[in-house]
C-alpha cells in the first residue's frame, strides 16, 4: 500500500530559496518511512513544503524498491521533469538513494537541476565494532565515563543516522556478558542483578537501539567474550568464581550449570529481541586452561546451539572470530592446526545460519592504521588455511582496529582506497569492521573551550573518519570531491584546503605505526607518541625508537639502518630508511601547515579545532622527523665515537622538543586532560592515575636530550 508522508516538519527558510510544494510517495515500511523523513527534512530546510494531496503539487518524489533492475543495497535516482524517482534494490538501497538525494540538496542543488545518479556496494559487510561501556572489555574510567551517554536513545539515533549516511550496514555491540542486561533468564532469575524497573529500562534501551538500527537498514549483532557470567550467578551456584567483570584473563569454567545458563540465555535473547540479527563468537578471554579444540567444541555446544535453539521467525546471523590463542593460555599465537580446526567447525555449520558466516580477523593486530599491507593478525602471521581452497559458507571480514587516535581528527582517503584494493578484492573477503577497544565514541570528553561547536557527541568530532571509511567501503571510487564538499558545507570556502591538509598531516599516524611495530591494544597510542615498554606505557624515547623493529617490511629501523651502513651495506630504492622517512614527514607536514596557515578561524570554534588538529598532526610529524634524524646520529656516534655526531644528535633532538612544545601550545587551550585506557599499563586493574595530555609528558620528551648527552662510545 502506498502512503503519503503525514507529518509536517519544521520549515527553515533559506535565503534565495525558491519555495515549491512537494509530494512524497512511498511504501509504509520502517525503512521507506525513514528515507522519506530524511528527504522531507532536507526539502523543508530549503523552504519547500510537503503536501498530502494527490494533485496540485510542483514535484512528485517517488520512493520504491526495484529488485529486478538493481542488486542489494544499490540505488538509482531518476529525475524526469516534475517527477523524481528514487529506486533501491532493497530497503537498504532505498535509504542510500534517499540520502544521496539529501546530499545533493545539502550541496545546494535545486530539484529542477538534479542529475541522474546511481551507485552499488563494493563490499557486503561494512560494520562498526562498538564496545559498550557497561562490562566492557577492560575496566577504566576512560570507558566507564560513557555509560550515561550510551544509555540515551537520542545519542543512538544520531550515531545510527551517521552510520546510514555513510553507508555502514552493521552495528556490532560488544561487552563481556550482555545477557543479564538484556533478559532475566527464565530458569536462572538469580543471575540478574536488576530490579524489575531496572531490567525494563535495560530492555527498552536494547529494543530501542535495535529498532532504530532496523529503521536505518542496519544489521545488529551482539558480540561477547567467552565464558563469563554475572557475579550474582557465580555466587549463587559456587561456580565461575572469577568469570565475571572486571576479570577477563581467567580459567574457563565448563561446568554443566554454566553451559546451560549461557546456552539458554542466548536463545532467550533472540526470542525476546526479534530485531536482533546475529551473535558473535570469541575464543579467548575466559577460556584459559582449554585447548583450541575444547574451546571450539564449547562454542558449538553452547553459543551456536543456543542461537539455533531460539524460537523465532527470522534465522540468526553469525560472526565467527578466528582464535587468537594456539595453546591453553590466553596468550596470543597463531597456528596452522588451530586454523584447520576453526575452518572445519565453520564448514560443518554449512548454511545453518543466515547468509555467509562473517569470519573476523584483526588486520595488523590492533593497529590497522599503519601499513595497508597485511603483515600479521592477532598473534602472528596468518596462514593460507582460511583461503585455500576458497570457502563456500564464510567470508573474511577484516577488523581495522583504531587504538591510536581518539582526540585528533584523522583522514587519509587514499590509504583506505589502497587498503581495500590490496585486501578487499578476493571473493573470500566480505568486508570490514572499524572500531576500537580502548575508546568509545560517545561522551565528548576532549573539548575544553566553552565557545559553541557544531557537535554534541564524540563521534561527531571524528565525522571525517567515519565518512571516509563508510563511503569508501561502499564504493572505493567515491571521489575526494564528496569529502571536500562536506568541508565546504561546514565552513564555506575556508574549508577549501582542509581535506588535502588532513591527507598530508594525519599520514603521520600511518608512518609511525608502520615504523614502530605494535601488537595488542595498549602497545601503541599514535597521537600520544606512547608505547608499552616493559610493563608501562610511556613516551617513545630515543632508545625505544632506535631499537624497536618495524611493522611494514619496506621500512628500516634506526638500528638496522645504522648497522648496515657501518658494515658498508646499502638499501634498495623501495626501502624506506629513517632519513627518507624523515624527509617525507617534513615535506608533507610543512605543506599541511602551509595549506592551513591563512585560514581565519575567528568566531568559528569548530573550524578552529579542524585547523588545530592539522597543525597538531603536522608538529607530531615534524617531531618524529627530527627525532629520527637525532636517533640516527646518536646511534652512529655510539658506534664511531665521532663527537660531531653527538652534537648533531643533540641539535636534532632539541628541534624535536621544539615541535613538541608547538604541539602543546596548540592543544593546551583546546583539549582537556583526557582519561586514557592505555594507562592501565600491562596490568588487569583499572588505574585511576590515567590522564593524558601532550603537556603532561613534556618532561619525558625532554629526557631524550639527557640520554644523548650521557651517551658514551663502546
Amino acid at each position: 500500500m502506498k502512503k503519503l508522508l503525514l507529518p509536517l516538519l519544521a520549515c527553515v527558510v533559506l535565503p534565495f530559496a525558491h519555495s515549491a510544494s512537494i509530494r512524497l510517495v512511498h511504501d509504509d515500511t520502517p525503512q521507506a518511512n525513514y528515507a522519506a523523513r530524511r528527504i522531507a527534512t532536507a526539502l523543508e530546510q530549503q523552504s519547500h513544503t510537503i503536501v498530502r494531496q494527490p494533485t496540485g503539487y510542483d514535484t512528485l518524489i517517488s520512493l520504491a524498491i526495484n529488485s529486478h533492475q538493481l542488486g542489494p543495497e544499490a540505488f538509482s535516482i531518476i529525475p524526469e521533469g516534475r517527477v523524481i524517482t528514487v529506486y533501491g534494490g532493497d530497503a537498504r538501497g532505498l535509504i542510500y538513494g534517499a540520502l544521496a538525494l539529501v546530499d545533493s540538496l545539502r550541496d545546494g542543488t535545486a530539484l529542477a537541476d538534479l542529475k541522474p545518479a546511481s551507485d552499488k556496494p563494493h563490499l557486503e559487510f561494512r560494520g562498526i565494532k562498538y564496545n559498550l561501556p557497561w562490562e566492557t572489555y577492560r575496566p577504566s574510567s576512560a570507558l566507564d565515563q560513557h555509560i550515561p551517554t550510551a544509555r540515551d536513545l537520542k545519542y543512538w539515533e544520531a550515531f545510527l543516522d551517521m552510520m546510514a549516511e555513510n553507508r555502514f550496514n552493521v552495528i556490532s555491540l560488544w561487552n563481556m556478558h550482555p545477557f543479564t542486561f538484556m533478559v532475566r533468564p527464565k530458569n536462572f532469575p538469580e543471575a540478574s542483578p536488576w530490579s524489575d524497573v531496572e531490567q525494563e529500562e535495560w530492555r527498552q534501551l536494547y529494543r530501542g537501539i535495535f529498532r532504530l538500527a532496523k529503521e536505518r537498514g542496519l544489521d545488529t549483532y551482539i558480540v561477547h567474550w567467552s565464558i563469563f557470567v554475572s557475579r550474582e550467578f557465580a555466587e549463587a551456584h559456587g561456580v565461575a568464581k572469577r568469570n565475571f567483570y572486571p576479570h577477563y584473563y581467567v580459567e574457563g569454567d565448563t561446568s554443566e550449570i554454566v553451559r546451560r545458563y549461557i546456552r539458554e540465555s542466548v536463545a532467550q535473547v533472540f526470542e525476546e529481541y526479534p530485531d536482533l540479527d546475529g551473535i558473535g563468537l570469541s575464543h579467548g578471554e575466559g577460556m584459559a586452561g582449554m585447548t583450541p579444540l575444547e574451546r571450539q567444541k564449547w562454542m558449538d555446544d553452547v553459543i551456536v546451539a543456543g542461537a539455533l535453539d531460539a524460537n523465532r521467525k527470522r534465522p540468526v546471523k553469525l560472526i565467527h572470530r578466528v582464535p587468537f590463542s594456539s595453546g591453553t593460555s590466553s596468550a596470543p599465537g597463531v597456528s596452522g592446526d588451530v586454523e584447520q580446526v576453526t575452518r572445519a567447525a565453520m564448514e560443518r555449520l554449512g548454511n545453518t545460519f543466515s547468509g555467509p558466516i562473517w569470519t573476523e580477523m584483526k588486520f595488523n593486530w590492533s593497529h590497522a592504521h599503519s601499513t595497508p599491507k597485511l603483515v600479521k593478525v592477532h598473534g602472528g602471521k596468518l596462514g593460507s588455511t582460511y583461503f585455500d581452497p576458497a570457502p563456500q559458507n564464510y567470508k573474511v571480514t577484516w577488523m581495522a582496529r583504531n587504538e591510536d587516535f581518539f582526540a585528533l581528527r584523522w583522514g587519509v582517503p587514499d590509504f583506505i582506497r589502497q587498503h581495500i584494493a590490496l585486501n578487499g578484492a578476493p571473493d573470500y573477503v566480505g568486508g570490514y569492521f572499524i572500531g576500537s577497544e580502548c575508546y568509545i565514541p560517545a561522551l565528548d570528553y576532549f573539548t575544553a573551550i566553552k565557545d559553541p561547536v557544531d557537535w554534541t557527541w564524540a563521534f561527531e568530532r571524528q565525522w571525517l573518519f567515519y565518512k571516509l571509511w563508510g563511503r569508501l567501503l561502499y564504493n572505493p571510487e567515491t571521489p575526494d570531491a564528496v569529502f571536500q564538499a562536506e568541508f565546504n558545507r561546514r565552513y564555506g570556502d575556508k574549508g577549501d584546503n582542509l581535506l588535502a591538509a588532513y591527507s598530508l598531516a594525519s599520514s603521520t599516524q600511518l608512518r609511525l605505526n608502520s615504523l614502530y611495530d605494535p601488537r595488542w591494544d595498549f602497545t601503541l597510542y599514535g597521537e600520544g607518541f606512547l608505547a608499552l615498554q616493559g610493563d608501562y606505557t610511556r613516551y617513545i624515547g630515543v632508545d625505544a625508537l632506535i631499537n624497536q623493529p618495524v611493522l611494514d617490511p619496506d621500512y628500516v629501523s634506526v638500528k638496522d639502518y645504522v648497522d648496515t651502513l657501518v658494515r658498508g651495506g646499502s638499501f634498495t630504492a623501495h626501502r624506506i630508511t629513517p632519513p627518507l622517512l624523515a624527509q617525507q614527514l617534513e615535506r608533507d607536514c610543512r605543506e599541511a601547515l602551509r595549506l592551513v596557515a591563512d585560514i581565519d578561524t575567528a568566531g568559528n570554534a569548530s573550524l578552529r579545532y579542524e585547523v588545530a588538529d592539522v597543525q597538531a598532526w603536522s608538529h607530531l610529524g615534524l617531531h618524529l622527523a627530527e627525532k629520527l634524524r637525532g636517533a640516527v646520529a646518536l646511534q652512529q656516534y655510539r658506534l664511531s665515537g665521532d663527537a660531531a655526531l653527538q652534537q648533531a644528535a643533540l641539535a636534532h633532538l632539541e628541534r624535536a622538543l621544539g615541535h613538541w612544545d608547538e604541539l602543546v601550545k596548540i592543544t593546551r587551550p583546546l583539549y582537556r586532560d583526557m582519561p586514557l585506557t592505555h594507562y592501565n599499563h600491562n596490568f588487569f586493574d583499572a588505574n585511576p592515575d590515567n590522564l593524558f595530555h601532550w603537556a603532561r609528558i613534556r618532561d619525558e620528551v625532554a629526557k631524550d636530550l639527557e640520554v644523548a648527552r650521557a651517551s658514551r662510545t663502546p
